[in-house]
């Protein structure tokens, strides 16, 4: 069976054909024209590490790519056949075949991942069926790009990875108060200004300890069209998260009359700012034309807003926050965020999309549109879930891939608790409150990557990898999952890896270069 999971049934041997189909000069490739992306991917990513040409083809071309919906397979859902007629995936839709492609090349050697011919690589695929479809529409991965910047390329490639792990959400985590990393035409301040700060904190010391160096970046709207037509072709949704009420910091310090405050700049710490939005008519319409702009380049029905941690110390001293809890017959701060919250929920559900936002949006009342992305514990998924709303499963106790991956004081800025492959790959996305009613209501899943301490992307491919490889596991597979026998498929991936050149962290502990010592961390 392939090396690295995402197929839950048994792969059945296709009797009387054991030698399978050899990758030639001759062999080609045929799809119908819905397909042609995946065509151009396969021939692009094999072709490279192969050298061979794999052309168009016709129908009995050695490699055909076909859509079936009648087929039986479930939405995402694929067949690959090989056996002595060539390799045949069907799909259910083009997802499907895009994933069959995926596991068509994690049966060929991992020089299959490399970017240039290796004439020593035996291009033999073995004579397998696989029929393989996910447990779940929602796999996905939040990348925190604001703490520190990922440049376009970069990104680019953590997609390419995303798409071999058949992750099919980037939730891409676009400001903060360290940093605003989306052009928004109307106001181009939020990028002159709030996309560059003067220095950042190294590591979680107190008093904090700072670099001196300055740091920024931000992607323009050509970028953003780019990346989100990259991860399509991938079959990866991107869902944008712009912060509100709280995290709003590096926009503030663009426009001071958004904030309650003094003027500040854009934010050099981590952890939570005290600054927040006021919540005047001016700033609600501020922030509805920034999302008009943010609707226009993501076609994602989510759009997030985030919600989470939001401070209340200023509104507590605010003229103007006491007089709109007022106005609107509010209890609370608690409800004020919440009032906050849903001026966008209606404002998305008028122009087809849903807001989607950390578990802390519950506080004072759930928007009645509104997504949950539970990730102070189970508790926000389990209670959105019961009332009716749809949750994303993210608890730190398992998706938060900036904690710790051991307790060795090897481990670089250590971060949290501890968070293994293991524990990683021994998570259930369903709590079990919800396993008799609501569990309809989960989505899937995702990890989440917080770049506090993430300042390059040799650190992101420490960090994420290979924990992101056993995740992809947990939000594909319906099996029963055991760590003793995913351990040789996960060693076999890392040579995969290794050919793609991520720096992922060794399994029995991070290299020399891989740590960061005296650098303090927290938890």
């Amino acid at each position: 069976m392939p090396d690295i999971a995402l197929v839950p049934q048994p792969v059945e041997l296709t009797a009387g054909q054991e030698d399978g189909l050899t990758l030639t000069t001759a062999t080609r490739i045929s799809a119908a024209p819905e397909l042609w992306d995946t065509e151009a991917w396969l021939r692009a990513e094999v072709g490279a590490a192969t050298g061979l040409p794999l052309p168009p083809g016709d129908d009995d071309a050695g490699i055909r790519l076909r859509v079936d919906p009648a087929a039986g397979l479930g939405a995402e859902g694929y067949q690959l056949t090989i056996d002595g007629a060539g390799a045949l995936i069907v799909g259910h839709d083009p997802a499907g075949v895009f994933y069959g492609a995926q596991t068509l090349r994690q049966l060929l050697p991992p020089a299959a991942y490399r970017r240039a011919a290796t004439p020593s690589a035996d291009w033999t695929l073995p004579a397998v069926r696989v029929t393989d479809r996910p447990r779940f529409g929602w796999r996905g991965c939040m990348l925190d790009v604001a703490r520190h910047f990922l440049p376009k390329h970069d990104l680019l490639r953590f997609i390419d990875l995303l798409a071999l792990h058949k992750i099919n959400v980037l939730h891409l985590h676009l400001t903060d108060d360290q940093g605003w990393r989306i052009e928004i035409r109307r106001y181009p301040r939020l990028t002159e200004i709030g996309a560059w700060r003067r220095e950042s904190q190294v590591g979680h010391a107190r008093p904090a300890v700072f670099d001196g160096r300055p740091h920024g970046g931000f992607y323009t709207q050509d970028d953003i069209r780019e990346i989100v037509a990259y991860a399509a072709a991938r079959h990866i949704t991107v869902v944008p998260e712009i912060d509100i009420p709280g995290h709003s910091r590096a926009a503030i310090a663009a426009y001071p009359e958004l904030g309650e405050g003094a003027p500040v700049e854009v934010g050099r710490e981590w952890g939570i700012d005290e600054t927040v939005l006021d919540v005047t008519d001016t700033v609600l319409d501020f922030y509805r034309a920034v999302f008009d702009e943010v609707m226009e380049l993501f076609p994602s029905t989510y759009i997030c807003v985030g919600g989470d941690e939001c401070p209340k110390a200023q509104w507590k001293a605010s003229a103007t926050a006491q007089l709109r809890i007022v106005e609107e017959g509010l209890a609370d701060e608690n409800e004020l965020q919440s009032w906050f919250v849903r001026q966008f929920d209606a404002y998305f559900a008028e122009r087809g999309r849903r807001l989607l936002g950390w578990d802390e949006i519950l506080q004072g009342g759930l928007a009645p549109g509104a997504t949950v992305a539970s990730w102070r514990g189970t508790e926000g998924g389990i209670a959105a879930a019961r009332a009716g709303h749809d949750v994303v499963m993210c608890p730190t106790r398992t998706s938060y891939l900036d904690y710790r991956q051991s307790a060795s004081a090897a481990e670089p800025i250590p971060v949290g608790t501890v968070l293994t492959v293991a524990d990683v790959y021994a998570a259930e996305p369903v709590p079990p409150e919800l396993a008799d009613t609501g569990a309809e209501h989960v989505l899937g899943a995702q990890v989440n990557v917080w770049t506090e301490n993430m300042d390059s992307p040799r650190t992101v491919d420490f960090m994420a990898f290979p924990r992101l490889s056993a995740f992809a596991e947990v939000a594909w597979s319906s099996a029963e999952r055991d760590f003793a026998e995913f351990l040789p498929r996960l060693r076999a991936h890392l040579a995969r890896l290794d050919a793609i050149g991520v720096e992922y962290r060794p399994l029995d502990g991070p290299h020399p270069w891989q740590q960061r010592p005296g650098v303090p961390g927290w938890g």
